[in-house]
C-alpha cells in the first residue's frame, strides 16, 4: 500500500461536482444556472410560500374566528386521578410538584381539579383552580383546598 492507491471509504463520499470553476472544469460561464433571470444571480432566495405572483394560498383562504391573547389554559385533572394518586404512593396531600412527577402535569402549566369521579379519601389538594363539584366532594370528606 502507498500514497498512489489509496482511497477513501465506500459510501462516504459524494460524487458532487463543484460548480463555477473555470472553462476547464466544463461547468463554468453560466454554472449550469442558465442565462440572465432571477434564479441566475447570487443571493437569490425564493420567500416561503412565494407562487410566481399568484395570491398566495396563505392569502386565498379565508380568515375567520378570534383568538384571545389573555385566555388562561387549564391542565384538567379529575378527582378520581387524584385518587388513584393518593391511593399508588400513599399521600394524604397533592400540590403541583407531585402531580409533575406522575406525569400528569407539566412543570409550568396551570392546573384546575375537575369533579369526574369519587373520592374516598380526606386530601389536601393545592392547585390553580377548581370546579365546584371537585370542591363539593373533597369539602364532603373534610379535605382542604388550597388555591394557588
Amino acid at each position: 500500500m502507498d500514497l498512489s492507491n489509496l482511497k477513501p471509504a465506500e459510501n462516504s463520499t459524494k460524487n458532487n461536482k463543484r460548480v463555477g470553476r473555470g472553462q476547464g472544469s466544463g461547468r463554468g460561464g453560466t454554472s449550469t444556472r442558465g442565462h440572465k433571470g432571477q434564479k441566475s444571480r447570487s443571493g437569490y432566495s425564493k420567500k416561503i410560500g412565494f407562487e410566481g405572483g399568484q395570491m398566495p394560498l396563505q392569502r386565498r383562504v379565508p380568515k375567520y374566528g378570534f383568538t384571545n391573547i389573555s385566555r388562561k389554559e387549564y391542565k384538567g385533572i379529575n378527582i378520581e386521578t387524584l385518587e388513584k394518586l393518593a391511593e399508588k404512593k400513599g399521600l394524604t396531600t397533592i400540590d403541583i410538584e407531585t402531580l409533575v412527577e406522575a406525569g400528569l402535569a407539566r412543570k409550568n402549566s396551570l392546573i384546575k381539579i375537575l369533579g369526574d369521579g369519587t373520592l374516598t379519601k380526606k386530601l389536601e389538594v393545592k392547585a390553580h383552580a377548581f370546579s365546584k363539584s371537585a370542591i363539593a366532594a373533597i369539602e364532603s370528606l373534610e379535605g382542604t383546598i388550597v388555591k394557588l
